[in-house]
């Protein structure tokens, strides 16, 4: 048995009656003393039943639940592997996520029962986990299985192209972070949290709910993102901290509630994925909420870097500095480590690293090289060490000869009056070999033209920066994390 890895042990100890995880909708709880007996009683009937052993795979189709969770402790103190599967796929990408990771067992919520009942898996009724949380266990001798290093969990990031990548989270890697994060955000025992991500995402499961359980403090769990609800909660529960991406941040603070809900027990708000407009972050400054953007990663942390909370004006934009254990440089193409002021690929090194890709030794070698993990995404460091993303690496096209970093670009189009949300991509053009094409959509009641768009542009970019098409949707294509879908709009582009 590892002690480092018992977190539940502990606080069944430490605080048996404090609450573990709550339901936002129904306000069903689970005690850190029952979320650990659930968890054993659970990690039993997978041994018994399912002869569940170590490096086993345990798939798993369902919403954000209360036994989602359980059924992670339960896998994880057998050491096997947890794998969590989006609800929305269809039953060809589920099927494609159980046979990479050869699961050897599906536990599958009714609803999505119709999604998978023609494949090729042993089936587990997810709903079945609720009247084993009824039982007392208190007396079931299950300790834990799982070493440090050993493999926990499999998340596949949505990929570019081709199917998804299985990162391979160790037991050493959720530790990490967990203290990474209580270290940076300052999380106590006391401390109400919201997560509303969903749980086959890195933010559902490691930006706050895997830290804050480490920490004895309280995890309120919803099924989906739900603004009125959400600002609700904040209210009643006491909510310390929020966690958001910019566009669930922007639905907030557009809900009727807004203006007129107690939000005095929120701390900050942690915002990441993509970076934050400044008039959203100062709408949330003015009700009182500072803003602590971040950025994080599937393949490592995910809280790699915070923003002070003290900062989000001075440093608006700022991913602020790496969090403790993290080793942060910006390189060249040839792995040179740059100066301050100038744009270049984040490397990573630390605790927090995944394994690698799950049966992908091509994939692993292109991101982890010599120790360090290779993002993929462009940055610059200022003159006082604050990071700033610029864009990613692949996003990123040449006009002319000229790089063009589309984060810059998103940044002007969001100054114009009467744009809500932006992305820019790079798409072939005959003469420059390629040029940008940004996609906008309007705030209520607001219309934009091409041309007014082209105009602000010139007055505040250089020619060769400026998108030579600008098309107006009136919805952006968002991922399931929240975060605007550019690949959907590359397609369309395509098309």
């Amino acid at each position: 048995m590892t002690p480092e890895l018992d977190w539940l042990k502990r606080w069944a100890l430490y605080a048996p009656e404090g609450i573990a995880l709550q339901m936002g909708e129904d306000g069903r709880t689970l005690s850190y003393r029952e979320l650990y007996c659930k968890s054993r009683l659970v990690a039993a009937v997978l041994r018994r039943r399912f002869h569940v052993q170590a490096g086993d795979r345990v798939a798993c189709l369902a919403q954000n639940e209360l036994e989602s969770v359980v059924l992670f402790f339960a896998v994880q103190r057998l050491g096997a592997i947890f794998v969590p599967i989006n609800f929305r796929f269809t039953a060809s990408e589920v099927d494609h996520i159980v046979r990479d990771s050869g699961a050897k067992l599906l536990v599958v919520q009714a609803a999505y029962r119709g999604v998978v009942e023609n494949l090729s898996v042993q089936l587990w009724d997810f709903d079945s986990l609720g009247s084993a949380l009824g039982t007392d266990d208190r007396e079931i001798e299950m300790e834990m299985q799982g070493g440090f290093e050993d493999p926990c969990m499999i998340l596949y990031t949505s990929g570019t192209t081709g199917f998804p990548k299985g990162a391979l989270l160790s037991n050493r890697m959720i530790f990490w972070n967990s203290i990474n994060t209580g270290l940076r955000l300052n999380l106590t025992q006391n401390d109400v949290v919201l997560s509303f991500l969903p749980l086959f995402h890195t933010g559902g499961w490691n930006v706050l709910t895997t830290p804050c359980l480490h920490r004895g403090a309280k995890v309120i769990l919803l099924r989906k993102f739900d603004a009125d609800l959400i600002l609700e909660l904040c209210a009643r529960e006491r909510v310390t901290v929020l966690f958001g991406v910019p566009t669930m941040m922007d639905f907030m603070q557009r809900s009727p509630r807004f203006p007129i809900t107690d939000l005095t027990s929120v701390r900050y708000a942690i915002v990441g994925g993509e970076p934050m407009p400044v008039p959203l972050i100062d709408v949330w400054e003015k009700r009182g909420v500072p803003i602590r953007q971040g950025y994080g990663l599937t393949e490592f942390g995910p809280n790699v870097f915070s923003l002070n909370e003290e900062d989000s004006r001075r440093k608006m934009g700022s991913i602020g500095f790496p969090n403790f254990y993290v080793e942060a440089r910006v390189v060249d193409e040839q792995g040179g480590e740059l100066p301050a002021g100038h744009v270049g690929e984040l490397i990573l090194r630390g605790p927090v690293a995944m394994s690698g890709y799950w049966r992908n030794p091509q994939a692993t070698a292109e991101v982890l090289r010599d120790g360090w993990v290779h993002t993929g995404d462009l940055v610059r460091r200022d003159d006082e060490g604050y990071f700033f993303v610029v864009g990613r690496k692949k996003e990123m096209f040449i006009s002319g000869g000229e790089n063009v970093y589309p984060a810059e670009v998103e940044k002007v189009l969001r100054q114009v009056p009467g744009v809500r949300e932006v992305a820019v991509i790079g798409v072939p053009h005959k003469k420059w070999g390629e040029c940008g094409r940004a996609f906008v959509t309007a705030e209520a009641g607001t219309t934009l033209s091409p041309e007014n768009l082209h105009g602000f542009c010139l007055q505040h970019l250089a020619k060769f920066k400026i998108p030579q098409q600008f098309v107006v949707l009136p919805d952006m294509p968002k991922t399931d994390s929240g975060k605007i879908a550019k690949q959907r709009l590359r397609e369309w582009a395509e098309a």
